[in-house]
């Protein structure tokens, strides 16, 4: 950790060109730098990136940065505040800890946390910012999380663990056995110190395949931040072995919509289905990722269109954890029914049908934009349709 950073100058200088080419910067000259002029742009390239991800981080003094990557694979604080929520009790250790953004928010609702991490110079970095942050409750780590496991005699409340999903010789990969660590495969160490293991996946593991890879899976939160799936969270229990919860969140910035659902239950529920009535309703992206379609349907007394058609509609508005659309016309799928329609301009959208949104556009010369929405889809009959609606008031993405 390069401490020379923190220095009047050099911290005057990042601040001075945030919003500056990085590009051109590294080809002027400067005499007011006592450090490498690329190490003070890798500062402003990662500070950069924290300014609406990690706001406490950017607006606070003498914090240093991690290269871009590291900002790029932590938590956002609205992520890691949303975890830190589902844990309590005295003691939690973070295996992987990274930036530290996830220990941050453990340590407002956990007596002592302890941060793992592999990388002693990115360890450093976490312990200095962390001083300067004022937290006095997390200790610093370096050291794989797994051996710290394995030869400490400490009995915790909670363990983290953040799996890696770049793997040496394979390089993204998304099943856990192929992460790092391999969380299936150290599960048996994990519980021999806590009952309690909570585990960040990338949102694109398949919810069913996580559940066949870990054991005694008890909730699974789905994290939506402005209807783009974040994180899979999984919480893990020693022993239970009884039906997963499953929680959809979207996270907007007055509002959190959280609908949840039982995993079991959901399987053996059936959608009622009907044709397009008076309103269409499209389920937010944690919930599509969620899979809960006949939950849904049942809970908020909607009809789906279509069993592969995930979109939900009535003759009544209500408030729906997703967008709302007052339906203006249904026709048949055919070049002369759209051609009649005349539209030039429209939001275009896709559920359970053959062709592209692009394919679409070009076939039919629609540009993108308007106040006009068209879903083109299958119905019940398992014919293709498009549905023209307007958004309503109150559509909640």
């Amino acid at each position: 950790m390069n401490t020379s950073i923190l220095n009047i100058e050099n911290q005057e200088f990042i601040d001075l060109h945030l919003e500056e080419d990085i590009s051109k910067l590294l080809f002027k000259k400067y005499s007011d730098t006592s450090v490498d002029i690329k190490l003070l742009i890798e500062q402003i390239e990662a500070k950069k990136r924290c300014r609406t991800k990690l706001p406490t981080w950017f607006h606070s003094t003498s914090i240093i940065y991690p290269n871009k990557l590291n900002i790029e694979q932590t938590s956002s604080e609205i992520t890691a505040n949303y975890k830190a929520n589902l844990i309590n009790g005295s003691s939690l250790v973070d295996l992987t800890g990274g930036f530290g953004v996830d220990s941050y928010y453990f340590s407002k609702y956990v007596d002592s946390v302890t941060h793992c991490e592999i990388d002693s110079n990115l360890s450093e970095i976490v312990k200095h910012n962390l001083h300067e942050l004022g937290v006095k409750n997390i200790q610093c780590i370096n050291e794989n999380g797994i051996t710290y496991l394995e030869k400490t005699d400490l009995t915790l409340d909670w363990i983290y663990v953040d799996p890696s999903r770049r793997h040496e010789s394979k390089g993204k990969v998304f099943f856990l056995n192929d992460c790092l660590p391999n969380v299936p495969k150290h599960l048996d160490l994990l519980f021999s110190k806590s009952n309690n293991i909570l585990i960040k996946t990338s949102p694109l593991l398949d919810i069913s395949v996580g559940i066949n890879e870990l054991n005694h899976v008890k909730s699974v939160h789905i994290i939506a931040v402005k209807n783009e799936v974040k994180e899979l969270l999984w919480i893990l229990e020693n022993g239970y072995n009884g039906p997963i919860d499953i929680t959809a969140a979207n996270i907007k910035k007055e509002q959190k919509d959280v609908f949840s659902f039982n995993l079991t239950e959901e399987s053996n529920k059936q959608a009622p289905y009907a044709q397009p009535l008076t309103y269409l309703f499209e389920p937010n992206s944690a919930i599509l990722k969620a899979g809960a379609f006949n939950s849904l349907a049942i809970q908020f007394n909607l009809f789906k269109l279509q069993k592969h058609t995930h979109l939900y509609t009535s003759e009544h508005l209500i408030q729906f954890p997703g967008r709302a659309f007052k339906i203006e016309k249904v026709v048949p799928y055919n070049k002369k029914e759209l051609k009649e329609l005349n539209i030039t301009q429209a939001n275009v959208s896709i559920r359970n049908f053959p062709e592209t949104v692009q394919q679409i556009r070009k076939k039919f010369k629609i540009k993108d934009g308007g106040n006009t929405y068209l879903f083109f889809t299958t119905n019940d009959d398992n014919n293709r349709i498009v549905i023209v609606c307007k958004k309503t008031k109150k559509s909640l993405c």
